[in-house]
């Protein structure tokens, strides 16, 4: 049992969060950052019609990351739980299944994109006035789906055995990176939406090339030979299988992304810029606590794999009370600064005015959304997938899209905004629901029939 293995099955919930969640949070953080980074330099323009392009163009570079889940939430669940069984002899192959596909679909996604830019704007919800700036943006961008599927694939079975700094160092200066061209491109250059593409493109090739280079020098366990490339269908449906309800959920978040798009901009492209501002804000508080749940993967696969079913308990018990802590401090403090925060993207009073209203919206929430994560992760790190598939899918668009034409047509532009805080508490009681069940299922396999309440 290397160090860090030994973390995972002794580690104190303390150091858990420092050596597993914390380097997740920080990748989380930088990534939001870079996400807010082209609606930021681009908002500088002063212009809703580029910030509404970006924003129409963030479904496709969405389904691009939910496939690079599938090969990399699916492969290091399925080497974590290996691992705690002490199954090492399956790491290369689950290894170069996941480079295989990510390559694969990463040059199909590409081809995708790039001969069929138009009518996949126009699918988005692109009009006259942001037509051809979506175009340009995705024009671009397409070069980049290849490198993005890789990095999602292979960023991920890097934290499978315990080691979440390595993949947070890579990822990280990417994302820096991409800031950094953004002002460059953005406002030097003065190329607008064309350079924020550009900034993404080169930025994940980078975030490539280091992951993979800490792969080849530092993790021999998940290099692949020549050999480990042959088909091998078991493990390959395993790891498909534990990356769907990520990948479910990734995917159904951008079609219902489009479809909110789509009716946001019947009342107008600066309801959209307001909506696409207001969503970086909730994506702060999102993203964080998505970044603790999902970094805590390794921890719940590994003692779930060894059978250790106290410590995985005492680990879940920990993790939802955090979670409900962090997210209504998170909560509180961005309301208290909601204003500036709005003015800060982009100085238009019209968009001010929606926005300011839509971030109340977005972040109510917040501190129960952990706890429905953290429903996620558990089912999918203890491998319920058909579980985790379907409570992934539900706050995505199984509630979501009929609530979102429900509070369209009661309330119009703000039905709309809140139409994401009505799903979370429908979502929240059967996701409960689900993981209680399952939880109790699992006692009973290893006949428990009553778990005392741990310790926090």
């Amino acid at each position: 049992m290397d160090k860090n293995q030994k973390m995972l099955a002794q580690g104190s919930f303390g150091e858990l969060l420092l050596r597993l969640s914390l380097p997740a949070v920080i990748l989380m953080i930088v990534m939001v950052i870079y996400n807010m980074a082209d609606t930021y330099f681009i908002g500088q323009t002063g212009d809703p019609n580029k910030i509404s392009a970006i924003s129409l163009s963030m479904p496709v570079f969405t389904v691009l990351s939910a496939f690079g889940t599938l090969f990399g939430n699916g492969g290091a669940t399925y080497i974590s739980i290996a691992l705690g069984r002490g199954d090492t002899g399956v790491t290369k192959k689950a290894s170069a299944f996941c480079l295989a596909g990510g390559l694969v679909v990463g040059l199909l996604g590409f081809a995708i994109v790039f001969f069929f830019t138009e009518p996949i704007a126009l699918l988005l919800g692109a009009e006259e006035n942001t037509l051809d700036l979506t175009v340009t943006y995705l024009k671009i961008f397409a070069f980049a789906a290849p490198f993005v599927l890789l990095t999602q694939s292979y960023g991920g079975i890097m934290r499978s055995d315990g080691d979440a700094i390595s993949g947070m160092i890579a990822n990280m200066t990417g994302s820096i990176l991409n800031i950094v061209l953004d002002a460059v491109l953005i406002l030097a250059l003065h190329l607008d939406v064309a350079g924020a593409a550009l900034a993404t493109v080169i930025s994940n090739i980078v975030s490539f090339v280091m992951i993979l280079t800490v792969i080849l020098r530092q993790k021999p366990h998940l290099v692949p030979a020549k050999g480990d490339f042959r088909p091998q269908w078991k493990i390959a449906s395993s790891i498909l299988t534990l990356g769907l309800p990520m990948t479910c959920s990734t995917l159904l978040g951008s079609i219902s992304g489009t479809i909110q798009n789509r009716l946001m901009i019947a009342h107008g492209s600066v309801a959209l810029a307001a909506q696409g501002v207001a969503g970086k804000v909730g994506m702060l508080i999102t993203m964080l606590l998505m970044g603790f749940c999902m970094g805590m993967q390794p921890a719940i696969s590994y003692n779930y794999g060894r059978a250790d079913l106290p410590r995985l308990r005492k680990i879940i018990v920990n993790m939802s009370v955090f979670t409900f802590l962090l997210g209504t401090v998170m909560t509180v403090l961005c309301y208290l600064t909601k204003d500036r925060m709005v003015a800060l993207f982009i100085d238009n009073a019209e968009v001010i005015a929606y926005g300011q209203i839509f971030v109340f919206a977005a972040i109510v929430i917040s501190p129960v959304y952990g706890i429905y994560q953290l429903c996620q992760t558990f089912l999918q790190a203890t491998g319920k997938a058909a579980y985790a598939i379907f409570t992934s899918m539900l706050d995505k668009g199984i509630v979501f899209i009929p609530v979102l034409f429900i509070m369209d047509r009661l309330a119009g532009a703000n039905g709309i905004a809140f139409a994401h805080a009505v799903t979370m508490v429908f979502s929240l009681a059967i996701g409960l629901l689900l993981s209680f069940s399952w939880a109790k299922k699992i006692r009973k396999d290893h006949g428990i029939t009553d778990a005392p309440a741990p310790k926090c």
